[in-house]
């Protein structure tokens, strides 16, 4: 049995799909589960000795919006191990380093508590642009699509490709045992992006820059909690320094076929849709 934590989120309802399609017990556990899953919160420990029972490997996505998991995920880790829990795959980020504290705690001391461990380290979503993320509403409603990067570029990866490396880890007989960085194929700006944006979506998107602090605004105004606000916009100040632009061989050499490009994922998730709503 493998659980899935954030079994319906965007790379969680992926990995339990693909895990269902090849035969693999899945427990889909969240805060708000679907018919026949568990429910599952972090913050609520009388949630989890259900949701580990007869587990043998779990997809671990921290806690949303939480600027320092570590405290969290740590106890219900141990308590996962001595549970008999063997195999655990982390959701971190390119951005996050093995550390002292944060999610970087979390990823140093995984390979200490498990056998069997490996953590993705995706680089940024290619799924931020559709549907009613940020930026997608804000190119559908103002034509423009918002950040602190400048002119930097970054590796935006396709949640499905980022699922299928986890389902390998979860799954490969011989234990991944490593961190792995996940890019798509090419590096963008986000000026490129905005141009993929307006050809795929059939009217002119644009890249508008701000400040850090600016950016931090904007966020708080969409709903995200001050400090995860500021610390979302310190990863755009980050991009603009260059963080991010590289791409990775990871895709490829851990399921055997390329990562796909933003374009044709733009051109997938907007195929059949009325000009009315076709702007991502």
């Amino acid at each position: 049995m493998i659980l899935v934590i954030g079994g319906t989120g965007t790379t969680g309802r992926i990995v339990a799909a693909t895990l269902a399609e090849r035969g693999q017990p899945t427990r889909i556990a969240s805060r708000r589960p679907s018919t026949g899953g568990f429910r599952f919160d972090w913050y609520d420990p009388t949630t989890h000795p259900d949701a580990l029972d007869g587990v043998r490997a779990i997809y671990a996505i921290p806690p949303v919006g939480e600027v320092d998991p570590a405290p969290i995920m740590l106890p219900f880790l141990k308590r996962a191990r001595s549970v008999g829990v063997r195999r655990v795959v982390l959701l971190s980020s390119s951005a996050i380093a093995p550390a002292t504290q944060g999610l970087g705690l979390v990823h140093a001391q995984l390979g200490e508590l498990f056998p069997e461990w490996a953590v993705l380290r995706p680089s940024w979503f290619m799924e931020n642009f559709v549907g009613g993320q940020p930026h997608a509403v804000s190119a559908r409603e103002h034509g423009e699509i918002v950040s602190a990067t400048g002119t930097a570029r970054v590796g935006f990866v396709d949640p499905a490709d980022i699922a299928e490396v986890a389902v390998r880890a979860l799954t490969d007989p011989t234990p991944h045992n490593t961190d792995h960085i996940i890019t798509g194929p090419e590096a963008l700006s986000y000026d490129e992006v905005a141009a993929v944006l307006g050809e795929v979506g059939g009217r002119p998107v644009r890249h508008r820059g701000v400040d850090a602090a600016e950016l931090a605004d904007r966020h708080r105004a969409n709903g995200i909690p001050p400090d995860f606000a500021h610390f979302l916009a310190s990863l755009d100040t980050a991009i603009a320094a260059g963080a991010e632009d590289r791409t990775t061989s990871t895709v490829a050499e851990v399921t055997g076929r390329p990562p796909r490009s933003f374009r044709d994922f733009c051109r997938d998730r907007l195929r059949d849709r009325s000009p009315s709503i076709t702007v991502i």
